[in-house]
């Protein structure tokens, strides 16, 4: 009789994922992609950030200006307090440095699926805004202790702007340093068809470790 085998994983990322993964550099980036293809198999992961985001989403759709944000760590289990306590200065920040409360919507987004030669990564900006004048923007949060890396800024910005007609028709990507309260928008300097010739390098290295990894 012969025995089971296992359907294979096909080689997938989130952008925090991919974005994660561009940042690191020699072993670290099999490492990684190995922990990844893990976590995918045993369906394993848990976002601490959920009821955060739920509150600053509250404090823009309700122009409340920074409220949620101000009571959402002592809503949280005791062990994820100390986190909350530490994002919350700088999105409060962020959030102010907006406009006024009543100047600035919440904008609903859209995920989007990309691929990058092979390798489908999804797009998954937190939400969006939109102000008074018209403009927009979709809006994906870093949380880390470190700030974002030029390489993971790019990345990041790049891979929304290449799909926001599917995720904000006309907005403008931009990546929140939480713990900062920095926003980062696409530098001037960037140029597309490169950038895109290196992430296309990337995903191409990704997949092939992904299978090595098997």
């Amino acid at each position: 009789m012969t025995a089971p085998t296992s359907t294979p994983l096909t080689p997938y990322a989130t952008l925090l994922g991919f974005t994660r993964y561009v940042d690191r550099t020699g072993p670290t980036k099999a490492t990684f992609v190995g922990g990844l293809r893990k976590q995918r198999a045993s369906r394993s992961g848990f976002n601490p950030h959920g009821q955060f985001v739920k509150a600053l989403k509250a404090d823009i759709a309700f122009h409340t200006g920074g409220t949620h944000l101000a009571q959402v760590a002592d809503l949280v289990k005791p062990r994820w307090r100390p986190l909350y306590q530490a994002l919350v200065p700088g999105a409060t920040a962020w959030l102010q440095s907006l406009s006024e409360p009543t100047a600035v919507d919440l904008a609903q987004t859209r995920d989007a699926l990309a691929m990058l030669g092979d390798l489908p990564v999804k797009i998954n900006p937190h939400f969006g805004v939109r102000y008074a004048d018209g403009r927009a923007e979709a809006v994906r949060l870093h949380f880390d202790e470190a700030p974002p890396s030029e390489e993971a800024i790019l990345a990041t910005l790049h891979l929304m702007a290449r799909h926001m007609d599917a995720v904000l028709p006309h907005a403008e990507p931009v990546l929140v340093d939480v713990r900062r309260g920095e926003a980062h928008h696409m530098p001037d300097s960037a140029k597309p068809d490169q950038v895109e010739q290196w992430l296309a390098g990337e995903a191409a290295a990704f997949r092939a470790i992904w299978s090595t990894a098997a």
